[in-house]
């Protein structure tokens, strides 16, 4: 490379160019959707906030998380280490740590300008509202420079790094959202936004040189001797088995990567509640947000949790020092399950206390508790719990399927597979959602849908049926799983399945909705097939 900015502009492209295609093609047809209903009369109302949200703030709210993920490394490092996240192979290279530090900052602040320039101009807003100009840009822009600062700063315990960004990244969140609410200007937005962005410049170069010299901050041994004083005991310096040492082994490496993002997304959500207390239709919109981020951010996390290699490298080989660990590829898929179990488990955990903390200092909360009562009033008091409870199962059980359906995909060893698949999950959260709208307001097509849903679901079943049999088979042959093993999973999955559409028809089963359909979405929605297919895939690229 000839100079600093392509080497760096090079790196960028080189590992997420269809990252960048999808995000082009997001835009292209947010542009093309545009042009139809400005110069073709397409019918098409987005005045409700339901709707805006679906086509335009979802997708620019992935496509920013996205970008500021991209832009900081966040992909390449473990967020909860201690150490900075910056790629250390970036470090060997013959630039200034100015350099290292300026030019993914001024790449992140030109992708936010652009992609805010391009949803303003094709974005189709709303009637009547007055579109900002210049700082939505310049703050997504400082909120990149002080996540790409606060991300490569070295730190002297785990954990600080997502308590830091967390705290810092929210406040000026709050001091704009203050600004906007008391009826401030723009003017004044971009005077307290501006000052942000040198600060940041020059705190993300800081971290740089001192995480390219090595030198990371160890706060444990004060501590840990504080912790024997108030808690004395006798220290456990060894695992009772290989499995218990793998699943710890799993938890410090990938378990607090979905807690971490939820944690850093979620306040920014709930925030909106507190300009939203007079619009009930934007507080749910806000609250169903929040309840889909946990399976939402798995999406993201899952791509680090199906690494095999330690230390959070980019490849998905094996090393000899996974090849060699007296464990069978079964029990090192158990052990991620297990992480996955207990990262899912604290991700909900923070939303559980979070979303009732928000109602309760927005005073949003008696319009939910409205809601539930109407809902009781309606079904009644056994099927509203039954109803919640469902709702819950739902999201829970999606957020770990999430992080472990793709296994057999990273497990594979296979690096084209792996970036065609986030490849194809973003082109997915791009067009879904104005599809769907665009299906909505075409009642023809919503009815052929609805008629021809049976048959889909069907071909589906058969689908994954013939898959899974097609993993058991493997797995038999291949002596990856015992028998007893195979017989005892595909007993409990199909308790499973028979226990969900029998609560089904109990909730939903009316002459407009028959029992074959609850049963072919309980086949459906309970995993299978893609977890199954996670042992032999590790155990083909532990032994080629």
């Amino acid at each position: 490379m000839r100079s600093p900015a392509a080497a760096i502009g090079w790196e960028f492209w080189q590992r997420h160019r269809w990252g960048f295609a999808a995000l082009a093609a997001y835009l292209v047809v947010l542009a093309a959707f545009k042009l139809a209903v400005v110069e073709w009369g397409l019918p098409f109302n987005l005045d409700t906030p339901e709707r805006f949200s679906l086509v335009v703030v979802v997708p620019a709210g992935s496509a920013t998380m996205y970008l500021f993920a991209l832009f900081s490394f966040g992909f390449s490092g473990d967020l909860a280490a201690r150490r900075s996240i910056y790629p250390a192979r970036m470090f060997t290279l013959p630039v200034t740590s100015a350099a290292l530090a300026g030019w993914p900052t001024l790449y992140g602040g030109a992708a936010m300008a652009i992609l805010w320039a391009v949803m303003r101009l094709f974005g189709p807003w709303p009637s009547g509202f007055d579109v900002p100009v210049v700082w939505p840009a310049l703050m997504a822009t400082v909120l990149l420079a002080w996540t790409q600062a606060l991300m490569w700063m070295p730190y002297g315990l785990r954990g600080l790094r997502v308590i830091v960004a967390l705290i810092w990244l929210v406040t000026i969140d709050i001091v704009v959202w203050l600004a906007l609410y008391f009826e401030g200007r723009e003017p004044l937005v971009l005077a307290i936004l501006a000052p942000q962005l040198p600060l940041a410049i020059l705190t993300a170069r800081f971290a740089v040189a001192r995480a390219r010299r090595g030198d990371v901050p160890d706060w444990r041994g004060p501590l840990a001797r504080l912790g024997r004083l108030v808690t004395p005991g006798r220290r456990r310096d060894r695992f009772d088995s290989p499995t218990q040492a793998q699943a710890w082994l799993e938890w410090r490496q990938h378990g607090p990567s979905l807690p971490v993002l939820v944690g850093i997304l979620l306040p920014f959500e709930l925030a909106l509640l507190f300009a939203a207390s007079d619009a009930p239709a934007l507080v749910f919109v806000i609250l169903l947000g929040a309840l889909l981020t946990p399976p939402f951010m798995a999406v993201f996390a899952a791509a680090t949790v199906r690494k095999v290699n330690p230390g959070g490298s980019d490849s998905y080989g094996v090393t000899p020092f996974m090849a060699t660990r007296p464990l069978t590829s079964a029990a090192l898929i158990v052990a991620k399950l297990k992480m996955a179990l207990w990262s899912t488990l604290a991700a909900w955990l923070l939303v559980l206390v979070a979303v009732p903390v928000a109602l309760k200092l927005s005073a949003t909360g008696p319009m939910v508790i409205d809601w539930a009562r109407k809902v009781i009033e309606a079904v009644g008091t056994p099927r509203a719990v039954v109803l919640a409870l469902l709702a819950f199962s739902v999201l829970l059980s999606a957020t770990w399927k999430q992080l472990v359906q793709s296994l057999y995909i990273g497990l594979s060893g296979r690096d084209w597979a792996v970036k065609s698949s986030v490849f194809l999950s973003l082109a997915f959260l791009t067009v879904i959602a104005p599809l769907a709208v665009w299906t909505v307001e075409h009642g023809a097509v919503l009815f052929w849908l609805v008629d021809a849903l049976p048959w889909i679901l069907a071909a589906l079943a058969g689908l994954k049926l013939c898959a899974a049999a097609w993993v058991a088979t493997h797995l038999y042959d291949a002596r990856l799983v015992s028998d007893r093993t195979l017989v005892a999973g595909a007993a409990v999955w199909l308790v499973v399945v028979l226990a969900l559409h029998g609560l089904l028809v109990w909730l939903l089963a009316t002459p407009f909705i028959p029992s074959y359909l609850l049963l072919l979405v309980a086949i459906l929605v309970t995993p299978l097939a893609r977890v199954s297919a996670a042992p032999p895939a590790l155990a083909w690229n532990r032994h080629r």
